[in-house]
């Protein structure tokens, strides 16, 4: 049987653009494009892509008929703090602290469990990715209960860290030129 990698560049490039296009479109919605606020939609888009890289790339084909359908385990693992090294649980953390301190800046009223909740989203729908492709495909990486917990702590720490910078009036002024506005609505009343 012969495998191919499927191009990781292909994929994350135009992943990452369309992130920043859809957060674009998302603070034009808002009436609040501004250059800042259009930084912070560029470090998503970047973000994402980089996270899509290295959580689920590399992946392989079988060439010919492309999907990978013999003998294999699921790629799934729920056991908490079993054979979890230190090195992966410190790599998670650090991965998830930008999306926690980029959570602050994206949503109207932000609060620890809606940056949780945000959190813990987008790491199990890496950890679904994960898990498809290994299963479809030969994925290099697997679905992993620590990975799910160890991000979510991180998106914590991202989150706690972005509060305790922005408690600095000096700070918090600067950084309010990058936050997104809540959406607007339209106004019920007669003109």
């Amino acid at each position: 049987m012969k495998f191919i990698e499927v191009p990781m560049l292909p994929i994350v490039i135009p992943f990452g653009v369309v992130i920043f296009l859809l957060s674009i479109w998302a603070l034009r919605s808002r009436g609040g494009v501004t250059l800042p606020r259009a930084s912070v939609a560029a470090i998503l888009g970047i973000y994402a892509g980089g996270v899509l890289a290295n959580t689920v790339f590399p992946i392989f084909l079988r060439v010919g008929t492309g999907f990978y359908d013999g003998p294999r385990p699921l790629a799934l693992y729920l056991v908490p703090f079993a054979d979890y090294g230190i090195e992966d649980a410190l790599i998670n953390v650090a991965v998830f602290i930008p999306l926690g301190g980029l959570v602050p800046l994206l949503i109207a009223r932000p609060t620890w469990w809606k940056a949780v909740m945000i959190v813990a989203g987008a790491s199990l729908a890496i950890e679904l990715a994960q898990m498809a492709t290994a299963r479809l495909a030969l994925g290099g990486h697997l679905a992993d209960i620590n990975d799910w917990l160890t991000n979510i702590l991180g998106g914590i720490i991202g989150y706690g860290l972005f509060v305790l910078l922005t408690r600095s009036k000096r700070v918090a002024r600067f950084v309010e030129q990058f936050r997104w506005p809540a959406r607007e609505r339209a106004s019920s009343q007669p003109a």
